[in-house]
């Protein structure tokens, strides 16, 4: 049982603050630091820890919990987007979001909240369209929680051509951008090799992101060395 408050106010979020900083682990924010850059102040708390904690105050009134953040701590927002992602309102669930978009700078709290969306499978078509729009975003993490929900839940046939189209209409250069758009590639080449492969021949990736695509396609070991050979030969000059 974790030691937090049942019931929310400005007083007792500061008791949840001052539980996060009482169970931080310093060589863990050493670690973490070094691999995730953000402007929030990072305590230093383990993700399964972290999932813990959530779901614990997904027991208690957490849309008021929801109303109290303040947003200074890595886990804080990280825990805030996960309970977030939790809500089954669609309208409370994008009342959230919206907000919540604005603060995502880095990629651990982007790709653990966005392999937590569960709610887009009850509306794909809605979703995927929100998707398409998020990708298409000129800033950085908000293209890359598009990108990276497509990833986890609309790797289908029938959102093959779909998915091309936007990853062709992305021109941006920013990195975490560019590194999802390879992730997507290369998860897209796994389950459609053909349709994808001629892709890799034909696309309007820039050469980073159509490198960095084959690079990690011919990392998976679900890939065969006669694939991988092939691949390299499409890697651009």
């Amino acid at each position: 049982m974790l030691d937090l408050p049942t019931i929310w106010n400005k007083d007792t979020y500061q008791e949840y603050i001052k539980y996060l900083i009482s169970i931080k682990e310093d060589k863990y924010k050493e670690f973490h630091s070094k691999l995730c850059f953000t402007k929030y102040e990072i305590l230093g708390i383990r993700l399964p820890i972290i999932r813990k904690i959530v779901k614990e105050i997904s027991k208690t009134n957490y849309l008021e919990f929801l109303n109290q953040v303040e947003s200074n701590y890595y886990e804080e927002v990280m825990i805030e987007g996960l309970l977030i992602s939790n809500i089954k309102d669609e309208k409370i669930f994008t009342k959230y979001l919206k907000k919540f978009l604005l603060k995502i700078d880095n990629w651990g709290i982007c790709d653990s909240f966005c392999n937590s969306l569960d709610i887009v499978l009850t509306n794909p078509t809605k979703y995927f369209s929100i998707c398409k729009e998020l990708s298409l975003s000129k800033e950085e993490f908000i293209s890359r929680v598009g990108l990276i929900v497509i990833l986890n839940y609309f790797v289908k046939k029938e959102y093959l051509s779909d998915i091309f189209v936007i990853l062709d209409c992305i021109t941006s250069d920013k990195y975490y951008i560019n590194m999802a758009e390879a992730w997507l590639v290369c998860e897209l080449y796994i389950y459609y090799p053909q349709e994808t492969e001629k892709y890799l021949k034909n696309n309007k990736l820039n050469k980073f992101t159509h490198n960095k695509s084959i690079s990690k396609i011919r990392e998976s070991y679900r890939i065969s060395k006669e694939q991988k050979d092939y691949l390299n030969t499409l890697k651009r000059k």
